[in-house]
């Protein structure tokens, strides 16, 4: 860290000016899933080996549904941070830019998937 100047080094910015907000955001999100999973685990276990109708019944109800949607939102999102730095440490070139599209994609197609359900199931 020779090369920052003295603002730099007080903002946390390096040279690409992006700096500590991924690890922020990384760090949001582990804490954020570090109460949802538990609550997830929690609403969703006593549904397992449950009729269909009762569990529909059961998470036609708001706080099971909203639990189940902030786990997958934030689950995904969590994820393709996650993704996105280790493809940056393992590859390069044009394979590093096709893993990153690919990696973005299937998580935001994932979390909308999940979503859709959450809500059809809910209304």
């Amino acid at each position: 860290m020779a090369f920052l100047t003295n603002r730099k080094r007080t903002m946390g910015l390096g040279s690409a000016n992006k700096g500590t907000d991924h690890h922020w955001a990384m760090t949001v999100s582990s804490f954020g899933l570090l109460f949802l999973v538990p609550l997830f685990v929690f609403t969703f276990g006593p549904m397992l080996g449950k009729p269909h109708p009762e569990v529909l019944a059961y998470f036609s109800r708001p706080f099971p549904a909203i639990v189940a949607a902030l786990t997958i939102a934030v689950g995904f999102m969590h994820f393709k941070k996650g993704a996105q730095v280790m493809i940056e440490d393992y590859s390069d070139g044009l394979t590093r830019k096709v893993l990153i599209l690919c990696v973005i994609s299937l998580s935001y197609a994932a979390a909308a998937t999940g979503l859709l359900a959450i809500v059809r199931i809910a209304i």
